[in-house]
């Protein structure tokens, strides 16, 4: 079967029946994976692979149930959807738990006989063992009757966690007057109300560029202070809770700590290696770190002159100053080639004709606000689809705060075709080039999921690989929003007329400013994420305050809480570690490009078959080596961060 057999886009419901369309899909769903375990266990097939495509079709019903209601618990403008959508999922993980730990379905995998089956059928057949194990199959009861409360547990803590996050706006009222440097697009976009304030929110097109830009410092300060006080003290509580039960059931499956249980099945394999990982690049990033930090301090010092520290109250303001008088990159300058639309419109231009896509609007589509938009996927040269993309990128009341791509639909070779969601929150006017790489870093995951979305297993199809790789080819296209031939595409002025290649040159050279000291405050949160797993600490904000002396170059601010609204903390558990490993990855995927030349046909289209098509049919590790030729090193990172 063709991908144009394949089944058309899923059909979404009207804002109006979405409560009652999860209700009946999570019904539907379930009901048929449980209709199809029961017969995989009544009269086994009587060979391996008609067995393993039985269970292939337990994970695309349970998915079919799994997917849309984790979007819509995220998206969706009506809370009583939201709620429904987080229902859906528990009940999701109850039966997806109930199956890890059914003895009688393990056995019916453990009888198979692998000899005959084609190298992707073995390999999910082992990691569907490995799966069973890891969920604790072959504990006694009890042990078992625990593993289970707990699992319904997490999901529970899980889903309070980011609803805390997601619904904990907080802001701040100011007068005009302290609004001094701001953008006047911003300023326009923020009238004061009838008493004469203005208010300033937590959402990220007010924080950062007031943030960045705004004079007054107690105004910086202020919304500092809320921003790093999200979710505080609700989510306080639930993650001593979260820890303590990721802890216990590691235990439970015979592992020392959740990291070491975490970790076995991503490409550290230990979790011991995390935190000679974060050395590793704490000491790689110390001395250009503590260089450009003093150099942010001295400029402070020109206005504060006995300021002996910087904190992230001041950074990004300070930086901003270092950028525009030393670096010579005015960033409301930058801003002003930096339209939303013609970035959107330039981000399909360029990665469709780096990957060989065209992207058409999907006049059928179904969306759940009125500013989401809808794109049919094609090869350039075809007109079979691809899979559908959706982009969700404007901040509105209950919406998720940061930036994530969520699936709609897993594809599935000949019966399914692969849909995916780019959630951001972003103005709708002019853009800072920092929230531009941030697009193209969440695309990257978008088309990753598209491309890979053509594979016969469930299991493998998607961004399926490790997840210390799933960050690699997403920071890997960050690339494509820093050449200057690139931007000049579609970066123009009011006037029509592009982003001089000059000022691209000398944003690139004041982005490098810094990394040193951005990379130690990276390995701040990794350790955060390691040792808040490993130690359980009673008190969280008291261990914060001690971890990020020892490697953040910027001290903590008394009588914040951001770890409460850190939410890798409940995405990534242990595991924050692997946006840097994914990054020392990137940076040596992308040494096979030439920078004369970044849509070189032949590199481009290798890349996308090697590493991105495969999806999780390969290990990581191999993935990349098929496309460098050679196994992945340190080289490229290191000659970057020294540079």
């Amino acid at each position: 079967m063709t991908a144009a057999q394949a089944s058309a886009p899923l059909a979404l419901p009207t804002a109006a029946s979405a409560h009652d369309w999860l209700s009946d899909r999570a019904a539907t769903g379930l009901a048929k994976a449980r209709s199809l375990v029961a017969d995989l266990k009544a009269a086994p097939p009587a060979d391996a692979l008609a067995t393993l495509k039985a269970w292939n079709d337990v994970d695309q019903a349970l998915g079919s149930v799994s997917s849309p209601a984790s979007l819509f618990a995220e998206v969706h403008p009506d809370e009583a959807v939201r709620e429904r959508a987080d229902v859906a999922g528990q009940e999701v993980q109850k039966l997806a738990t109930e199956l890890g730990l059914d003895r009688a379905l393990f056995e019916v995998f453990a009888a198979l006989d692998p000899a005959g089956l084609d190298a992707d059928a073995a390999r999910f057949l082992d990691k569907t063992l490995r799966d069973f194990r890891r969920s604790g199959v072959d504990r006694d009861e009890p042990t078992r009757e625990r593993i289970r409360a707990i699992n319904e547990r997490l999901t529970v803590l899980g889903q309070e966690f980011s609803k805390n996050i997601r619904n904990g706006v907080r802001s701040i009222e100011v007068t005009p007057d302290r609004l001094e440097g701001m953008p006047q697009d911003w300023l326009d976009a923020h009238p004061a109300d009838e008493r004469g304030l203005v208010t300033v929110t937590t959402d990220y097109p007010d924080v950062v560029p007031l943030r960045t830009f705004c004079a007054d410092a107690q105004a910086r300060r202020d919304l500092t202070m809320e921003f790093l006080t999200v979710g505080w003290p609700a989510n306080d509580a639930l993650l001593h809770e979260l820890f303590d039960l990721r802890h216990e059931l590691a235990q439970l499956l015979g592992y020392e700590t959740w990291a070491d249980y975490d970790a076995e099945v991503k490409m550290i394999k230990e979790g011991g290696a995390i935190p000679v990982f974060i050395e590793k690049i704490a000491d790689a990033a110390l001395e250009s770190g503590v260089r450009d930090r003093e150099v942010v301090l001295a400029r402070m010092r020109a206005d504060v002159p006995d300021a002996t520290a910087i904190d992230s109250a001041d950074l990004a303001y300070y930086a901003n100053l270092v950028s525009k008088e030393q670096l010579e990159v005015d960033a409301q300058l930058v801003r002003t080639y930096l339209d939303f639309t013609k970035v959107r419109a330039g981000l399909l231009e360029v990665t469709g004709r780096l990957f060989g896509l065209r992207y058409e609007p999907a006049a059928d589509a179904v969306v759940w606000d009125e500013a989401v938009a809808a794109y049919d996927v094609y090869r350039a040269d075809g007109d079979e689809p691809l899979g559908r993309i959706y982009l969700d990128l404007h901040p509105r009341e209950g919406k998720y705060k940061h930036a994530a791509q969520f699936d709609l639909v897993t594809g599935v070779a000949g019966r399914q075709l692969p849909e995916g969601v780019l959630v951001c929150n972003f103005s709708r006017g002019l853009m800072e080039h920092d929230h531009v790489v941030t697009l193209f870093h969440e695309f990257g995951h978008l088309v990753h999921h598209v491309l890979a979305g053509h594979q016969e297993w469930f299991r493998f199809s998607g961004v399926a690989t490790e997840w210390d790789f799933v960050e690699a080819p997403s920071q890997m296209l960050e690339e494509w929003a820093w050449d200057a031939d690139i931007l000049q595409t579609f970066a123009t002025n009011e006037a029509g007329e592009p982003i001089p290649a000059d000022l691209v040159r000398r944003m690139r050279r004041a982005d490098d400013f810094g990394k040193g000291y951005l990379a130690r405050t990276q390995m701040f949160y990794a350790a955060l994420s390691y040792w808040f797993h490993t130690e359980r600490p009673a008190d969280l904000t008291a261990r914060t305050r001690e971890l990020q002396a020892q490697y953040s170059l910027f001290p903590y601010i008394e009588g914040t809480h951001f770890t409460c609204a850190f939410g890798h903390l409940e995405g990534y558990s242990s595991a924050y570690y692997t946006y840097m490993w994914s990054l020392v990855i990137a940076k040596d995927l992308f040494s096979a490009f030439d920078r004369s030349n970044m849509f070189d046909a032949e590199v481009a289209g290798r890349y996308r078959d090697r590493v991105l098509a495969p999806g999780g049919s390969k290990d990581a590790a191999d993935l990349v080596a098929d496309f460098l030729g050679r196994p992945y090193t340190f080289d490229a990172y290191a000659a970057w961060l020294a540079e």
